[in-house]
């Protein structure tokens, strides 16, 4: 069975096919993804919801047809990570500015702001048969000195874009990573994370 039917999710109650359809991949085919695409998937970032419209975030962009890019910020991820996303289509580094620009006060929810734009360019990129894997595994200190990061804007995460590989067909040291993309997507239950009425107790919608 092919790793998309593997990973499509299963669950409990009606959700979005995209929703259902996206899933992290650790092997990807080693070639570029298409410009019009990948400016889609931006454009979707772009306009995610953020507090005061504030928009928090910042890419740093490296594709693979751009060798010496690509391989500066693939050396902003721990090596671990380097294994597999030398072989995506794209790299992004995400960077969350924490001040508000319009008054200098700290902002508190830069981070969840990230993550709402992370998501609308992974669903764009899922509807463009594209797949997405985000890490927290990146060397903040050396992405900040590689690209000269000022202070108030602070490098969080990276993004692996590209083309989802066959896990038989990677290298042999990539073998406990290539089965993670052939093992089925798993989930809590809504009752183990949605409370009502005090913390810990389900409520009574999540339990049905």
């Amino acid at each position: 069975m092919p790793p998309d039917q593997i990973k499509r999710a299963d669950p409990d109650h009606p959700v979005h096919d995209l929703i259902a359809a996206r899933w992290s991949p650790y092997v990807y085919q080693p070639k570029p993804v298409e410009p019009r695409k990948l400016r889609s998937c931006l454009e979707a970032a772009r306009w995610a919801a953020s507090s005061f419209n504030e928009q928090p975030w910042s890419f740093i962009l490296a594709v693979r047809e751009d060798e010496a890019a690509f391989e500066k910020l693939l050396g902003c991820l721990l090596e671990a990570n380097q294994a597999w996303a030398k072989d995506a289509g794209v790299l992004l580094l995400t960077v969350v500015s924490r001040f508000f620009s319009k008054n200098g006060k700290p902002n508190r929810v830069a981070e969840h702001d990230l993550g709402l734009a992370a998501g609308n360019l992974t669903l764009q990129a899922t509807a463009l048969g594209l797949h997405v894997h985000q890490m927290a595994g990146i060397n903040p200190a050396h992405a900040r000195q590689a690209y000269a990061i000022p202070e108030g804007q602070d490098p969080y995460t990276a993004i692996a874009i590209g083309y989802a590989g066959e896990p038989a067909s990677a290298p042999a040291q990539a073998g406990e990573l290539a089965q993670r993309d052939l093992a089925p997507r798993q989930r809590k239950a809504l009752g183990a994370f949605v409370y009502g009425g005090q913390w810990g107790r389900t409520a009574p919608l999540a339990g049905e």
